[in-house]
């Protein structure tokens, strides 16, 4: 019996995945990746190594979750070393609860590689720190594709339940979550970034409130992560890395 990896490849900047999570693609007789995943970390893979594209397009899904378990089990019941390459970090909003649950339902080794998940890192790349010792003591992760699925005490809850709310999938219906979160007791002043391809060399982010932020939704798109709270208001001061790369468009 063979031995899958799940492996958070990290947010797209190759070199943010982790020692661990390159020897798992080295060693790898099958790889499993994911769309958002930075094609230049399969250069590491073996020659003979077989590669399988299971990425879904927003709206447009290419191998569908219940073929990718499949495959998991098929290669590790095989005998081979499988990969499981997936963008960010395996266990945030990556389906890798669910491929760890079928793995062990099937007796099937794994290990869980963990990986810097978008949040973190596309706001960290804006000059976003999620959290300040004067500004934010707490973070929350949402799932951002489906805010009518949520109640008013839910959004209540999210709301103000955290000082800084990261969305996650979150810009076709964000018209709608700006509406929920104000109604839920948000200032329509609360500053807004969404960071599209985080931490990618074409890296872009717009910065706006809650009460505007909708009407510039069409200089972004998919994918982007959505940062809401005071914090933002820091990347006026912080925002090293767009400031690094104007410097060397200047230089150049």
């Amino acid at each position: 019996m063979g031995k899958v990896y799940l492996v958070g490849a990290g947010p797209g900047d190759e070199e943010l995945i982790t020692v661990k999570g390159v020897r798992a693609i080295k060693e790898a007789d099958v790889i499993l990746y994911d769309r958002l995943v930075n094609h230049s970390l399969l250069d590491y893979a073996k020659a003979d190594a077989e590669l399988i594209f299971c990425g879904k397009m927003p709206r447009k899904h290419g191998l569908i979750q219940e073929k990718i378990n499949e495959q998991l089990i098929y290669h590790a019941g095989k005998g081979k070393t499988v990969t499981r390459l997936k963008g960010g970090d395996p266990f945030i909003f990556g389906r890798g609860g669910e491929e760890a649950l079928h793995l062990e339902e099937h007796q099937i080794a794994y290990e869980v590689v963990p990986g810097i998940t978008s949040a973190i890192s596309a706001a960290a790349y804006a000059g976003i720190p999620l959290t300040h010792r004067t500004i934010s003591g707490s973070v929350s992760f949402i799932n951002g594709s489906d805010p009518d699925g949520k109640t008013d005490e839910e959004w209540r809850h999210l709301a103000l339940g955290a000082d800084t709310l990261c969305f996650y999938m979150g810009v076709r219906k964000f018209p709608i979550i700006c509406e929920k979160l104000m109604q839920a007791g948000l200032k329509e002043t609360t500053p807004v970034s969404i960071i599209h391809w985080g931490t990618f060399s074409h890296q872009k982010s717009i910065v706006a409130d809650l009460i505007t932020v909708s009407d510039r939704l069409d200089e972004i798109s998919n994918p982007s992560m959505i940062v809401v709270g005071e914090v933002v208001r820091l990347r006026e001061k912080i925002r090293w890395f767009e400031e690094q790369k104007e410097s060397i468009q200047s230089f150049s």
